[in-house]
């Protein structure tokens, strides 16, 4: 089985911490050449392209909000000039805002996260989908989450946000397919990646994280970015329009494992 991408040029979005970040190792290291954004923190996505070079593969770093249409055309002309277009889009970046119910939400907070994690997924599909459909190839993967299936008090923005990329993603794929275009997803469950230390950090919150996972752990950022070379690689080139969950069976709700 062949999972390699010599040739490829990848951009991962949010590529700087977290699963972002171990999807663009994975890329690295199967051979694709990797451009690393990030919204803050230059300095992680400067060490992390310094790593990938490290291990003799070719990495760049670009500042850019996703969720300003202008900044993202501009960071698709930097790609443009620096890798001359691109074959793979990892659409990671992505916030879930603070929790609040949805009648004591701020406005403007749960605008935020649609913005970031609905239109930034919007604008850099469409301006990857200008470069690949003239030359009838590409992958597009959004990463989404268990919760565009599971519903989660307080974060309405973020559940919301996910399911609506999840339907972008099979429209976008229905469009895309006659071109050699493939859209797809990941959808991760339960990663231990430092914006959620607080809950896998505290016994009692890891005990009860632990009941929703039938696989009983919580999984590791490189689970995902293994999922995602396999997904954009020619080995998976028969499947588009889907979300792939890598979630130790969250989504297969484990509550109903002994009766209804």
């Amino acid at each position: 089985m062949n999972t390699r991408l010599e040739g490829k040029r990848a951009l991962v979005t949010g590529g700087n911490s977290g699963i972002g970040a171990a999807i663009a190792l994975g890329l690295a290291d199967a051979g694709a050449k990797v451009a690393i954004n990030y919204a803050s923190h230059p300095e992680a996505a400067d060490e992390l392209v310094q790593t990938i070079k490290q291990k003799h593969g070719e990495a760049i770093s670009i500042h850019a909000d996703v969720s300003e249409p202008n900044a993202v055309g501009e960071l698709f002309r930097q790609l443009d000039v620096a890798m001359g277009g691109i074959d793979i889009l990892i659409n990671n970046a992505g916030i879930d805002g603070a929790s609040a119910l949805g009648w004591e939400a701020d406005i403007a907070a749960w605008r935020k996260v649609i913005e970031v994690n609905l239109f930034g997924a919007f604008y850099c599909a469409r301006e990857a989908l200008k470069r690949m459909v003239p030359q009838r190839s590409g992958v597009v993967l959004s990463t989404t989450s268990v919760h565009e299936e599971i519903a989660w008090s307080g974060y309405s923005a973020y559940t919301a946000s996910k399911a609506a990329v999840s339907m972008l993603t099979k429209t976008l794929a229905q469009e895309a397919a006659p071109h050699g275009v493939r859209v797809l997803a990941v959808g991760p469950g339960a990663i231990k990646t430092p914006i959620n230390r607080a809950v896998w950090s505290d016994p009692k919150s890891l005990q009860d994280l632990l009941e929703k996972i039938p696989l009983h752990r919580i999984g590791a950022p490189e689970e995902i970015a293994q999922m995602v070379v396999v997904l954009v690689s020619d080995v998976a080139s028969y499947v588009t329009g889907r979300t792939i969950f890598v979630d130790g069976g969250m989504t297969d709700y484990p509550a109903f494992a002994h009766g209804g």
